[in-house]
């Protein structure tokens, strides 16, 4: 059955996806964007001019909606009360929009920093944004998700990772102990999707299902297989990326222009422990880690944001654009 939702970070990496997964299952939507004339999305999406402080945009966003997809958030910012005007205020808008206009459900889709909130202002924001709907649950059927980092073609955030694991040797920014799970974005794109129609509330971390999830040794023996060639990994002492964040922060500053390279970046790649703890949101057959780096490699290449590799092409048989 057709419904309409309404979408916010439709024009984000993952919102993306969503748009392209609830497009493909005949699903109507109505996005916020702040200039329409050059939203990179597909015909038939209605757009509304605005942003989350936008209260007007937020209702006619909203209204006849049968659920509210919310990825829309600031992932670097100048100071605090940036991320947290944001994350948390922008959020509270849209909800009161939302239970105004009675849209009986609210997908809020967060972070898994936001598990660690005295890691990073990034972290805070997104807990305290989960904190604004879970205080609205009498009032609307919400449920957030907290993704892992997520990657796949067209991703700039997993792009520098990426970069440095197709080289011979890689300099990694965190601790060699460290475990993360990882989901690719067409998977959290289904995850969504499904749970638009679904009956669950409450916080869940989602993933790949990898149990455990994966240290820097799996990441280096998929990168492996892919270059056909050994990688050799040198872990960086956490003094030396913490020294370029405070240069970047310093340039911010100056320009004006916020980067994603700060100390609340680096506190949180130095965290040791970034596995999902797997509740009842998962998928029955995710993409695997190898085919997803695979298909994502390809599409960087085939972008110009990867070198194409000398000889034979390992592109994957499968690579699309998102």
């Amino acid at each position: 059955m057709s419904r309409l939702y309404a979408i916010t970070g439709a024009t984000g990496f993952a919102g993306r996806h969503a748009v392209s997964e609830l497009l493909g299952r005949g699903h109507r939507l109505r996005a916020l964007v702040r200039r329409p004339e050059n939203a990179p999305l597909p015909e038939g999406v209605e757009l509304i001019r605005g942003d989350l402080a936008d209260a007007e945009a937020l209702a006619r966003l909203v209204t006849g909606a049968d659920a509210v997809v919310h990825l829309a958030g600031v992932l670097a910012a100048l100071g605090r009360e940036e991320y947290f005007r944001v994350n948390r205020d922008g959020t509270e808008a849209l909800l009161d929009a939302a239970t105004a206009a009675e849209v009986p459900r609210f997908v809020h889709i967060s972070s898994l920093a936001a598990r660690e909130p005295s890691l990073s202002p990034y972290g805070a924001s997104k807990r305290a944004g989960e904190e604004a709907v879970l205080r609205r649950a009498a009032e609307i059927a919400a449920v957030v998700i907290r993704p892992p980092a997520v990657y796949g073609p067209g991703d700039k955030g997993t792009l520098p990772l990426i970069r440095e694991l197709t080289r011979p040797i890689a300099a990694i920014p965190g601790p060699r102990e460290a475990r993360f799970s990882l989901i690719h974005g067409r998977d959290l794109a289904r995850l969504i999707a499904e749970t638009l129609t679904g009956a669950e509330q409450g916080i869940h971390e989602v993933s790949d299902n990898k149990p455990g999830g994966y240290g820097w040794p799996d990441l280096i023996r998929a990168a492996e297989s892919l270059r056909g060639a050994p990688l050799r990994a040198v872990f960086l002492p956490r003094a030396i990326p913490a020294a370029v964040a405070l240069g970047a922060e310093a340039v911010a500053r100056i320009t004006g222009k916020p980067s994603l390279v700060n100390r609340g970046k680096i506190a949180e790649l130095y965290h040791r422990d970034w596995v999902s703890r797997q509740g009842t949101l998962a998928l029955a057959d995710p993409i695997s880690l190898e085919q997803g780096l695979a298909e994502t490699a390809a599409w960087y290449r085939e972008a110009g944001w990867l070198p194409r590799p000398r000889g034979a092409d390992r592109r994957a048989p499968n690579a699309r654009t998102p």
